[in-house]
């Protein structure tokens, strides 16, 4: 899971903001050096599988973004968060707290905000061009899974390359169809 939070300033210049989704990789890459420079601050918040699988996807969802705002170096007057629910204070503040703050920020859900505020569709760009440079890297850790192509996502290529390899300590064993589909003991690293 990765989440980016980013902070625009009025006037920022940067053309072509959209929904990360509806642009294609080659937009995004141009986007994304412009965002990191032009930004007043931007952090990112990952969150690996096994976290995943032991708080769940919604948890894990809410703590990547909580790490993300963690990140920033800077502070906003306030978070816009894109979906219909904001991060629960057990989960940001300790994230928010420990850049020294005395509270936790208010906070606004904004349905398909992707869409329509430029710093949540900046933060939607620089999450998605992240994960796409780390599902690049895991490929040539993990072949043959086709990371590189599908980006994690549940292709029929993806559930193939389970079938016959099995998991890999990169995937979510939780996720319907990794151990359904899968009869194979995961894959482990083998260090000497």
């Amino acid at each position: 899971m990765v989440a980016c939070a980013v902070i625009l300033p009025p006037g920022h210049g940067i053309s072509g903001l959209a929904d990360s989704k509806a642009l294609s990789a080659k937009t995004r890459e141009v986007l994304a050096p412009l965002i990191k420079a032009r930004a007043t601050a931007w952090g990112l918040g990952l969150v690996w599988p096994r976290r995943i699988d032991s708080i769940n996807i919604l948890q894990a969802t809410f703590e990547a973004m909580s790490r993300a705002v963690g990140a920033l170096r800077a502070t906003p007057t306030a978070l816009l968060i894109d979906g219909d629910k904001t991060l629960p204070s057990r989960v940001l503040a300790p994230h928010w707290l420990a850049g020294h703050h005395d509270h936790c920020p208010v906070q606004k859900a904004i349905v398909k905000g992707d869409k329509t505020i430029d710093a949540i569709s900046a933060a939607s760009i620089l999450a998605k061009t992240f994960r796409d440079k780390l599902m690049r890297s895991l490929a040539r850790r993990w072949p043959g899974y086709g990371f590189e192509l599908h980006k994690g996502y549940g292709t029929k290529a993806h559930f193939a390359a389970l079938r016959r390899l099995g998991p890999c300590p990169q995937h979510r064993l939780t996720f319907r169809g990794v151990a359904e589909d899968t009869k194979q003991t995961p894959r482990r690293l083998s260090l000497w």
